[in-house]
């Protein structure tokens, strides 16, 4: 078996570098991993017109989803997995932590994250039989935790939810800043802002690598703060006098607060169609992160309001069967519908593949007379990525002066133009690669291609 020996720090990816989504990531040394992140991700569509009960390929059912969900194959770790320290989640999105209830029976270690992930994680597993089975180690922007051979310190940063973190990892041989998903906002929704100095530090630390986010890698300038996406959803929805439902990632808790507050102050009543978005509303109040002064309204109560007073936020961004956003489009949603002169907002991107789903959802809607709004399309902000554009990449290169970058967190476009921008930032090495590679960081830098079996397991999904 494969392991790292006491001179050695390697990476190994089993997901997201060379595709969007499906994260995990091992850190080896001294014959011992480290895991970072454990998610899914959505793969190809399954059999044309699927509904729940049909027989398709691989023996999934996903209840009623368009696409079948899929993790990476952890059989490389899983048979050592005496040898794994711990698992450490950086944050709650589906794509890093959403396939620790169907793989974390191979593992059976110890999870560390924050409180926000780690109630997202239990409400989760409540839904299965490793409810209260698993070790959940809840830690702090700033604490340091020793997990077998690795030193882990996190670092708050911002993203598009609350409590993101980065991760200074350290061990005898070298010393990895491992990014996760991140942007510079200056002026969050929530959380505090982006602090400068906490990175400007680790120059001064003798960082070997930077593992780190390649997803706007390609896209010049920098990515907007939510602050400008609730100016431009409020002068988008302010004019307008039929009803306005909003499709956006139910784990975007700063979008939600942005459109309640938007709601309070167009005199509309705010309510969330799906599942998701409730537990994330129900998470966020549970924390304390829900402002006390926007209160949601019981979503059977908004069918019967007059047209201009209707505010609703809906699942279905990217035309996924089954959710709130295509019922509507049906007129089969119990509790509203949508008539001419109303209007669709889609308050995110279309992730790569789905555009055909996204594309049918939006003639439908077009169909009844309803208008739509894709952000893409949209004069003002009414999307913020929560990732780093090409020059906020320049800028954390800069601070923490790497000796070796590492993309990850893209397909092979992306990586490449941030391997890019890092040479242009004076990083000697840097290397791209794919899920299944190794990259040794120390004693000497280089990668080996293909050295880890991988692949992708189908799970259930509820």
């Amino acid at each position: 078996m494969l392991q790292p020996n006491i001179d050695d720090l390697w990476f190994v990816p089993l997901g997201g570098t060379g595709e969007i989504g499906m994260n995990l990531n091992l850190y080896g040394h001294n014959g011992q991993w480290l895991m970072v992140d454990c998610g899914v991700s959505f793969d190809e569509p399954l059999v044309p017109d699927y509904k729940k009960g049909d027989k398709v390929a691989n023996g999934i059912e996903s209840k009623g989803s368009t696409h079948r969900v899929v993790a990476p194959d952890p059989t490389f770790i899983a048979k050592q997995k005496d040898a794994l320290a711990g698992i450490v989640i950086t944050h709650a999105h589906e794509d890093h932590i959403g396939a620790i209830p169907y793989l974390w029976e191979r593992f059976q270690k110890p999870i560390y994250t924050t409180s926000f992930t780690a109630e997202v994680l239990r409400r989760k597993l409540a839904r299965s039989k490793l409810a209260n089975r698993i070790a959940i180690i809840e830690v702090d922007a700033g604490d340091t935790k020793q997990i077998g051979p690795f030193s882990v310190h996190w670092l708050a940063i911002t993203h598009s939810l609350p409590e993101p973190f980065a991760l200074k990892i350290t061990t005898p041989v070298g010393t990895v800043l491992h990014t996760a998903d991140w942007k510079i906002d200056a002026n969050p929704i929530t959380g505090l802002p982006f602090d400068v100095n906490l990175y400007k530090q680790l120059g001064d630390e003798n960082i070997l690598a930077l593992v780190g986010d390649s997803t706007n890698a390609p896209k010049p300038g920098f990515s907007i703060s939510e602050r400008n996406c609730y100016d431009g959803l409020l002068s988008t929805i302010a004019p307008l006098k039929g009803r306005v439902v909003v499709g956006c990632f139910g784990s975007n808790i700063a979008r939600l607060i942005s459109l309640a507050k938007i709601a309070k102050k167009t005199k509309r009543y705010m309510a969330l169609y799906g599942r998701s978005l409730m537990n994330m509303y129900g998470i966020a109040k549970q924390q304390g992160i829900w402002p006390d002064d926007l209160p949601i309204t019981d979503p059977q109560h908004l069918g019967y309001l007059p047209p201009h007073e209707v505010l609703a936020v809906a699942t279905g961004s990217q035309g996924e069967k089954n959710t709130a956003l295509a019922r509507l489009a049906r007129d089969n949603h119990p509790h509203l519908n949508l008539d001419k002169g109303d209007t669709v907002l889609f308050s995110s991107i279309v992730i790569p593949g789905n555009e055909e789903s996204v594309g049918r959802l939006s003639k439908a809607l077009l169909a009844k007379g309803v208008s739509v709004i894709h952000s893409e399309d949209s004069t003002l902000p009414i999307h913020a990525s929560g990732h780093p554009c090409e020059e906020e990449l320049k800028l954390m290169y800069h601070w923490v002066k790497p000796k070796i970058a590492i993309p990850v967190h893209g397909e092979h476009q992306h990586l490449q133009a941030h391997a890019e921008i890092a040479k242009a930032c004076g990083v000697m090495k840097h290397y791209v690669g794919q899920n299944g590679d190794l990259y040794r960081l120390a004693p000497q830098a280089s990668i080996r291609r293909q050295v880890v079996p991988v692949g992708r397991v189908p799970v259930q999904q509820d």
